[in-house]
């Protein structure tokens, strides 16, 4: 099926509209802007709720990121099927309306049951990042997916420059003031949707709404349609619980660890989203060219598990810093990964193509909070046999060789363009 549908793709594929790009990067920096300006933040809201107490905020925080993916799993294939039916831009709209929604719920919460329900409702309607890539996939020919895809990813990094750095800072002040923040740009980000960005897939290019297609098990049932598909699948698998470890456990670790304040947590996650700009933003057109997009996926996933290494051995802030820019390299992988699997499948079928891909990540999201603020709370527990805080991210990094490892063996005797 792979060489059909990447024909088929390539004959169809409308030519290349910078414009659409350069509307939908806007939309994920938004995006990523408003996620940013809670991350540092959050966690510590919670924690507040319970006394302080740092290993049972690491498993209530573990509950909401579970809860959030468990949604996720749930909705995406049926949002990634309607943008395939309807059009990606309602799905967008929805989306972004949904997470200022979110974001007003957590800026009143009372309590630990208001933020969950938040939560919940951001769970359901986060599908903006899935359909972004299928609308990327809408207007790019595949030869030159893995650089837009390299450039879109810069619009996270962007995002967590600015949203990081001013959350810690609004935080200072007042500890929901990021929340209402974040609430501003996303009703900002739907006004911006309604009245600029155009729809991505035309009407004859349309498939049909159909609940087995639109079920997360249907929606698995096309990344198992082809081999390669699947392979890279269970590595980006593996690579999503990885990446699990920093939003569920990082803000935890390091004031544990570092005794960092709410300032320098912020200003290192500004850090890291500088570093990911320039490698997705500059580096990834260059590196795909370079190797190819097999031997670039390799590169990314060995950097990103040596990055983890590092943030895990670190016994000070400074060497942690250093891991920074080796775990920016991950970002190729995600790139090429992207490029590689739209390559396999149909142009109306890449909406379901994301949205399965966000179901399998959504799977990883509900088992890695878990997984990894489990591991941490005991690892700083009486009951550890050795203090080991930078457990979690050592578990990461061995999930990153099985991903390393899987990709290989996949894509064994494939030769890069």
């Amino acid at each position: 099926m792979s060489e059909q549908a990447s024909t088929a793709v390539a004959d169809d594929q409308p030519p290349v509209r910078s414009g659409a790009a350069a509307f939908i990067f806007v939309t994920i920096l938004l995006d990523m802007l408003a996620l940013g300006l809670i991350l540092p933040i959050l966690p510590k809201l919670v924690e507040g709720f319970v006394d302080n107490d740092t290993a049972t905020a690491a498993r209530i925080f573990g509950l909401f990121g579970t809860a959030w993916a468990l949604m996720q799993f749930l909705f995406s294939p049926i949002l990634g099927a309607l943008s395939d039916r309807f059009g990606r831009r309602p799905v967008v709209l929805l989306s972004n309306f949904g997470l200022a929604l979110d974001y007003v719920l957590m800026a009143l919460a009372p309590s630990l049951t208001w933020l969950f329900i938040g939560r919940v409702i951001s769970g359901i309607t986060s599908a903006s990042i899935s359909t972004a890539f299928a609308y990327i996939a809408d207007v790019t020919p595949p030869e030159r997916r893995a650089a837009v895809f390299g450039k879109i990813g810069a619009a996270f990094g962007a995002g967590f420059i600015l949203g990081p750095a001013i959350g810690g800072l609004l935080g200072d002040m007042d500890p929901r003031l990021p929340f209402w923040v974040a609430a501003g740009l996303s009703f900002a980000n739907t006004l911006y949707g309604w009245l600029i960005l155009p729809e991505s897939l035309p009407r004859d290019r349309r498939a049909p709404f159909h609940w087995k297609n639109a079920s997360p098990i249907g929606a698995l049932h096309l990344l198992r349609s082809n081999r390669i598909l699947a392979g890279l699948a269970l590595a980006n698998f593996f690579g999503q619980v990885a990446h699990v470890v920093l939003p569920s456990t990082f803000v935890l670790y390091a004031t544990y660890r570092y005794g960092w304040d709410t300032k320098t947590v912020g200003l290192t996650l500004a850090l890291v989203g500088v570093c990911a700009m320039v490698v997705q933003g500059a580096g990834v057109g260059p590196i795909v060219k370079w190797l190819g997009e097999r031997r670039a996926l390799l590169l990314g996933l060995a950097s990103g598990g040596l990055g983890f290494f590092i943030y895990g051995a670190a016994p000070t802030g400074p060497l942690f810093w250093i891991g920074i820019p080796v775990m920016s390299l991950w970002g190729v992988a995600g790139a090429a990964i992207q490029a590689l699997t739209t390559q396999l499948v149909a142009p109306d079928q890449q909406g379901q193509l994301q949205g399965a891909t966000n179901s399998v990540n959504s799977i990883a999201q509900m088992a890695g909070p878990f997984l990894f603020t489990l591991t941490f709370a005991y690892f700083i527990s009486d009951q550890a046999p050795v203090k080991l805080p930078g457990a979690p991210f050592l578990l990461a990094a061995a999930l990153l060789g099985l991903a390393l490892i899987t990709a290989w063996r996949t894509l064994a005797g494939k030769r890069d363009a």
